[in-house]
């Protein structure tokens, strides 16, 4: 095993720094034209993030399964073929299962193949670690992927159509805010909880940096 293939031992962190701290939506920004397109909808939110997460977990293993074997020169090549293989696999799921949803997410099923997340996993993570960490690290991400589009869906859901999952939660009474449901909407509600999650990731880190000034008088 050379150096860069060299892992600390797989733990639930592995997984959870995914979910957590580089969460693709909400930490490092990537993935944006999805999340603001297909986010109109609770439903449109995880059918993209349980996509775009068996993507991530399927290229991630074949890649880590594959990644001696692959010469360094077409290495970004294979990886899309890869990739590609396992999007034409959930493009025909996601019509066999159900057909208005498939018209709901449009090209951007397709689109899963150049989405950065997923190729960044690939050359970045998987080519360099095992089996087990490349599958549970791709698990991770891909949780914190649907988790942010899921929280950007129900809010824009919510406000824009009174219903969640296509259930109402409103009486006849209520007056949608329709501009929730318009590219508008998506980048207000993006901000939003980029703004909530960076208040909290401060507020988690402000213990360990008093701890450590502490110590350091």
């Amino acid at each position: 095993m050379t150096p860069a293939e060299k892992s600390p031992p797989l733990d639930f962190d592995t997984f959870l720094s995914g979910v957590w701290r580089e969460n693709p939506v909400l930490v490092m920004l990537l993935g944006m034209c999805p999340t603001l397109a297909v986010t109109n909808s609770a439903i449109n939110a995880f059918a993209m993030g349980a996509a775009t997460t068996f993507v991530l977990v399927g290229s991630g293993a074949l890649v880590s399964l594959l990644r001696r074997l692959v010469p360094g020169t077409v290495r970004i090549a294979t990886y899309i073929v890869i990739i590609a293989s396992f999007v034409t696999v959930v493009d025909y799921l996601i019509q066999a299962v159900s057909l208005a949803l498939y018209a709901a997410l449009g090209a951007f099923i397709q689109l899963i193949v150049v989405n950065c997340i997923i190729l960044g996993r690939a050359e970045a993570y998987a080519s360099k670690r095992p089996l087990g960490h490349a599958i549970v690290n791709a698990a991770g991400v891909g949780t914190g992927f649907t988790l942010g589009l899921l929280l950007l869906g129900s809010v824009r859901e919510i406000l824009g159509a009174g219903t969640l999952f296509g259930l109402p939660l409103f009486g006849e009474q209520f007056q949608p805010w329709v501009v929730m449901l318009l590219p508008p909407g998506g980048f207000f509600v993006l901000g939003m909880w980029l703004l909530v999650f960076s208040w909290l990731r401060e507020r988690r880190g402000r213990p360990h940096a008093e701890a450590r000034h502490i110590h350091g008088h």
